[in-house]
Order: structure tokens, then C-alpha cells, then sequence
């Protein structure tokens, strides 16, 4: 099971849906799928496969071996859709930069998708927290002696 996968299933199982018509400032990503081969008959395959995907556009490159697509992180990922593509017996370039580079967006990704569901941070209100903490918190000009026998010094 996929982390995306596993979104899916936690999120049905909470009853927490994201809202379709909702979509956050820079959830839409366009990315390049480098391909292994030089085939324009696989390229076209893999185009094909994905434009049958809801929320999923696709898009050929300039060169054979490349295929833009543009999708919300709402609907999918670039892992997602790699896992798709490699199941379906698409290779994808495996040269190190672009293991790197894919890497990197899976990991920037998961976690943007992550935040999403995490509750929103008030900002006007973490201040208050970082002032309470700091009177909770002994600063060394706290007196240990009682108040009625502090007179008597």
C-alpha cells in the first residue's frame, strides 16, 4: 500500500473529505516524466493511459521521451502517478538525476499533502503560547522562600 493509498483509506475510515471544490493556493503541479526509452509508440500509450485519469492532464514534450502532466494534490501525486505508469510496464528514465529529482518532489509532495490536512495555525495566537510557556518556565529570578517569611530576611 502507497502512502497515497493510505491517505485514502484513513481518511474514509475518519469520514474527513477534502472538499472538491476547494483548492488550496499551490496545490496544482505540473511536472516532467522523463521515460527510459525514445519510443514515440510508448509515449503515446503512456499519454493515452493517462488522459483516461479524472483530474489528470497530460501533455507530450518536446522530445520522445518526455510527457508533461498537470494534477491537483487534492486528486493525485507524482508518486501516484509513476506507480501507475511503472504497473502499467512504462519505464521511466533511471539515471540518478532523475531518481534524485523525483525523490525530492515525492518528499516535498508528501509532506505539502500531510499539511494539508493538518489543522491551520493561528498566528495571532502563538504568541500567547510562547508567553505562557515563558512564565511556567523558571528564568532564575524566582524566590523559593515563602511570601509570609521573605519579610523576615
Amino acid at each position: 500500500m502507497n502512502p497515497e493509498q493510505a491517505r485514502l483509506l484513513r481518511d474514509k475510515t475518519r469520514g474527513n473529505q477534502w472538499p472538491r471544490d476547494h483548492h488550496a493556493l499551490g496545490t496544482r503541479k505540473q511536472h516532467l516524466i522523463h521515460f527510459g526509452s525514445h519510443d514515440a509508440e510508448q509515449l503515446q500509450q503512456a499519454h493515452q493511459l493517462l488522459l483516461k485519469i479524472e483530474g489528470l492532464q497530460a501533455d507530450i514534450g518536446e522530445m520522445a521521451n518526455k510527457l508533461w502532466v498537470r494534477y491537483d494534490l487534492y486528486d493525485h501525486t507524482l508518486h501516484g502517478i509513476e506507480s501507475l505508469l511503472i504497473r502499467a510496464g512504462f519505464a521511466l528514465s533511471n539515471s540518478p538525476l532523475y531518481r534524485l529529482k523525483r525523490a525530492l518532489i515525492h518528499f516535498a509532495e508528501e509532506t505539502e499533502v500531510r499539511n494539508l490536512h493538518g489543522p491551520q495555525r493561528l498566528i495571532k495566537k502563538s504568541q500567547d503560547i510562547y508567553s505562557k510557556a515563558w512564565e511556567n518556565h523558571p528564568h532564575g529570578d524566582h524566590d523559593d522562600t515563602p511570601p509570609d517569611l521573605r519579610a523576615e530576611k
